[in-house]
């Protein structure tokens, strides 16, 4: 677990598996180009999926790895309609992973199926001695229903994940104060979910901020990082955030600045 949280305890984890359930994945091949960067200013651990682990294996070498165990059942359905298992722990293993992800659909019609692929990763998981991340999202991959991102429903399937025996919950959070009921249920490392492509970048870092006051650990972020014209920018506001325990407003200062840098 140490390799994937900083000293502080908290990180900032960049998703880079979208080919693994999407295919809407413009982005995660430039950014990997950037990765040690990225790294340099903030970032401290990456998610990917077994062929870009595989493509990249010179540039992640150095990079702490969580790899994506299962697939979506309809990669051109952006729903995520279910997910199969794909990768073992032992594969992630000789991957050279310092952890393993797989997600779960409380309340969603696969339901069953997803907690399933969670246990068996996570009975693995422990024999190997390998973090298990457990991506719980109330009735399926996207907000859908007032129910699917209810504070009540999110905390129940973090813990749910943490019953099913993950050692870290990655999940939404939706931005109210109740929100640290779900930290309190999950009873382990709780990481926000970046989320869908934020259009103000200041409303962002304050969602970030709000998480990691309710006790959050940090974000796993994804298109936020890999689809934005300032990425530098993004991955060193959150750590202005996360690691410095600055505000939202020195974290838009720093993405601003890189910004300007850049161009």
């Amino acid at each position: 677990m140490s390799r994937i949280f900083s000293d502080d305890g908290k990180s900032i984890i960049l998703a880079l598996d979208g080919y693994s359930f999407s295919a809407e994945t413009s982005g995660i091949d430039k950014t990997i180009g950037m990765l040690s960067e990225l790294v340099e200013n903030g970032v401290d651990a990456v998610i990917v999926s077994y062929g870009t682990a595989k493509i990249y294996c010179d540039v992640l070498a150095n990079v702490p790895m969580l790899v994506r165990a299962d697939l979506s059942t309809s990669l051109f359905d952006a729903s995520v309609p279910g997910t199969t298992k794909l990768l073992s722990v032992e594969d992630a293993l000789k991957m050279g992973a310092d952890g393993i992800v797989s997600m779960t659909f409380p309340g969603g019609e696969n339901e069953a199926n997803s907690h399933r692929i969670a246990w068996e990763i996570a009975k693995a998981a422990d024999d190997w001695n390998m973090p298990f991340m457990c991506e719980t999202l109330p009735y399926g991959y996207h907000v859908t229903s007032k129910q699917s991102n209810q504070i009540e429903k999110i905390a129940a399937g973090a813990r749910l994940g943490t019953e099913l025996g993950a050692d870290m919950i990655k999940t939404r959070f939706t931005g109210e104060q109740g929100d640290a009921e779900i930290i309190k249920a999950a009873k382990c490392p709780v990481f926000a979910l970046g989320g869908p492509k934020a259009e103000n970048i200041f409303a962002y870092f304050t969602f970030v901020k709000h998480c990691i006051d309710v006790g959050a650990k940090g974000v796993a972020i994804g298109r936020n990082i890999t689809q934005s014209p300032n990425p530098i920018g993004m991955a060193a506001g959150l750590n202005t955030i996360i690691h410095k325990n600055g505000t939202a407003e020195e974290a838009f200062k720093v993405y601003e600045a890189h910004f300007q840098h850049a161009n």
